[in-house]
């Protein structure tokens, strides 16, 4: 028994260093490198939503599609090149916008230090300061990733669900990356900032209505959406939170208890009991939805980076190094 308790001693220093390629991410992992990278990530983070507000909201949502495909490594930001096809081009990415500016933040921090911090810390900072700036939780979140040479465009549509996905489809995605049910029904309370497509909704419009939906929400949802066919590159939206559009907060789930879910995955959660339990304690306590939030926020963010010597830290968050 002691034998076997010795051998297990010495190999837990092994077993500790397989945690989900987690551990080389720090806290303050430029506090030598570009001590101000955090800084100046937030403070160009609060300029751009300054001046467009809706930013905010797509650092979130790239911080989702970034590390829920392949790898936290910014492989979602990059542009087509010769023999590559770019993440962003994917129906899965519709509707997706202000990648321009994710190099603005990166342009001022190459001022600084040039050739530092990656493209996907900075990916996941300014997500974290994004939330905070919607009125969300503030996140201490861990760097050190690194940034793909690749993009895995063919994994796109397999890794993210679609609106019309079952609740089932979409807990099965999270779970695969260690977020569990309580943590995938706050990840989804990110819809309570932001706006949706009429061409992700008219479905539930025409030729019939959902039966789901509450019908005075209905009569708003056909006066911002009056056709069938909406044109998809013309501005046709529906605020996801006509209370409280641009604060992360639970009134998501307020809405979607009231039948008032633009989409099918948003009413899917009230009507599943593994998740209903959840929904209603987050819309009676906003406080337990930012905590849980934050946690899963977390976990997203630490999705097998890469660290070390993997990977490179692009001069240009669009294209990998010459």
């Amino acid at each position: 028994m002691a034998v076997g308790k010795y051998t297990l001693f010495l190999l837990l220093p092994l077993l500790l260093q397989f945690n989900y390629g987690e551990s080389d991410l720090q806290l303050n992992y430029y506090s030598n490198s570009c001590p101000r990278a955090e800084e100046i990530i937030k403070a160009e983070v609060q300029k751009l939503y300054q001046t467009k507000y809706n930013t905010a909201i797509s650092w979130i949502r790239n911080l989702f599609h970034d590390c829920v495909v392949k790898s936290c490594d910014a492989s979602l930001l990059l542009d087509h090149a010769k023999g590559m096809e770019s993440e962003k081009a994917s129906s899965r990415s519709f509707g997706m916008r202000n990648f321009k500016h994710i190099n603005t933040i990166k342009d001022a921090i190459e001022k600084e230090c040039p050739m530092t911090v990656s493209c996907a810390d900075i990916v996941a900072l300014s997500a974290r300061d994004g939330a905070a700036m919607l009125g969300g939780p503030h996140i201490e979140m861990k760097t050190g990733r690194r940034d793909s040479k690749e993009s895995y465009a063919a994994e796109v549509d397999s890794s993210i669900p679609n609106h019309n996905d079952t609740i089932s489809n979409v807990l099965s995605t999270f779970k695969a990356i260690g977020i569990d049910t309580e943590g995938t029904v706050a990840l989804l309370g990110a819809h309570s900032v932001g706006r949706v497509h009429c061409i992700n909704i008219v479905h539930r419009l025409y030729p019939t209505v959902d039966p789901t939906l509450d019908p005075h929400y209905v009569d708003y949802l056909k006066r911002r959406c009056p056709s069938p066919e909406p044109n998809p590159k013309a501005v046709q939206y529906v605020r996801n939170d006509l209370a409280t559009p641009m604060v992360l907060d639970n009134m998501y789930y307020k809405n979607i208890l009231n039948h008032r879910g633009l989409l099918i995955i948003d009413q899917e959660l009230v009507s599943d009991p593994i998740t209903y339990p959840f929904v209603t304690k987050m819309a009676a306590d906003n406080e337990y939805f930012h905590e849980q939030f934050s946690r899963a926020l977390l976990i997203l963010s630490e999705n097998n980076p890469l660290t070390g010597d993997q990977g490179e830290i692009r001069k240009d968050c669009r294209h990998v190094n010459k």
